[in-house]
């Protein structure tokens, strides 16, 4: 039976990972953090990576394994980018820290996902906590960009860096799920969802969710209008046709592909930089297209017309077209 958002589960969290053998794609971490578990003990650790990655996941598994029954009792997770400041780190941080393990446990473990949203003032808070508490607690850092953490804190922790995951393991993540929901979808649809979730597990099974809960056949129509992305094969053919020459219909192609997907100035440029490496041109043209896509995304970040931007990108490509006629 199909399940939809129109059930109370979320399949992210129905179907993460309950240990660390059941995370996909990084063996090369969960081999490390079951060292670990066997021992029964633990330094700080900082794990880094793309969003989606199992950063969390992995956080939930090795105290699961680790602490048994008894694990909700010996963990807290906070997320940084909603308390951010030099407070919670003197307050609710500081007051689980300093309390005993429940049970048979030797530490408790704080778990602060988004640590690189901290300010820097809160995290030299955070680095003292971490040293006067750590016979009794332990701290697991979650952050997208290990460059955010102040040197202290990194010195103090094991770090784990996730990769974004592959092709092979989010198709055979999906193909899981699709076969316990019962989901018709196409083989070509189960591809375009992972093309779309470019090594980000959660964003490829909310974005399925979203599809299911739609009860249609799923294609790869509906993955392209539910996950707010264009078609590849449009973008291209849009380029294509500014490099013929002929502006017009490049712009009207451009109005298609904006209007019918709601894409924002921003998410075109994004794909539209994907979209140059499969463009039939020499690798010099490719650097001049991707040099000019960058000052034009400068300038929509910055607050320029994106119509405007856009359309000044496609006049490049057929100025450049008209070169080499």
């Amino acid at each position: 039976m199909r399940n939809g958002f129109g059930m109370k589960e979320i399949w992210t969290e129905r179907y993460r990972p309950r240990n660390l053998d059941e995370v996909v794609g990084q063996k090369h971490v969960t081999e490390r953090l079951k060292s670990y578990v066997r021992s029964e003990n633990m330094p700080h650790l900082l794990f880094t990576g793309p969003a989606g990655t199992g950063k969390t996941t992995c956080a939930l598994a090795l105290v699961r394994e680790m602490f048994g029954e008894e694990w909700k009792g010996n963990f807290i997770e906070l997320n940084a980018s909603d308390a951010r400041g030099i407070d919670v780190v003197r307050g609710k941080i500081k007051e689980f820290a300093r309390t005993s393990p429940l049970g048979a446990s030797q530490f408790k473990v704080i778990f602060m996902d988004e640590a690189d949203a901290l300010t820097p003032e809160a995290q030299a808070a955070l680095r003292r906590t971490m040293e006067k508490f750590s016979k009794i607690c332990r701290f697991v850092l979650s952050c997208n960009y290990a460059s955010k953490i102040i040197d202290p804190i990194q010195s103090r922790c094991a770090v784990f860096r996730f990769s974004p995951l592959t092709a092979e393991d989010v198709h055979g993540y999906l193909q899981r799920i699709v076969q316990e929901q019962g989901i018709d979808i196409t083989p070509e649809a189960l591809d375009a969802l992972v093309h779309v979730a470019r090594g980000d597990m959660r964003r490829a099974v909310n974005s399925l969710q979203v599809a299911a809960s739609m009860e249609l056949p799923i294609d790869m129509d509906i993955i392209y209008q539910t996950t707010g992305m264009a078609r590849p094969e449009q973008v291209k053919a849009m380029l294509e046709t500014a490099l013929a020459g002929d502006f017009v219909q490049a712009r009207d192609m451009l109005d298609e592909i904006m209007i019918n997907y709601g894409l924002s100035g921003q998410d075109v440029i994004k794909q539209i930089h994907r979209t140059f490496f499969e463009l039939s041109i020499s690798d010099g043209e490719k650097v001049r297209l991707i040099d000019r896509t960058g000052e034009v995304e400068f300038r929509l970040i910055e607050g320029s017309n994106e119509r405007i931007q856009l359309e000044a990108l496609l006049a490049y490509l057929v100025m450049m077209g008209g070169s080499k006629r």
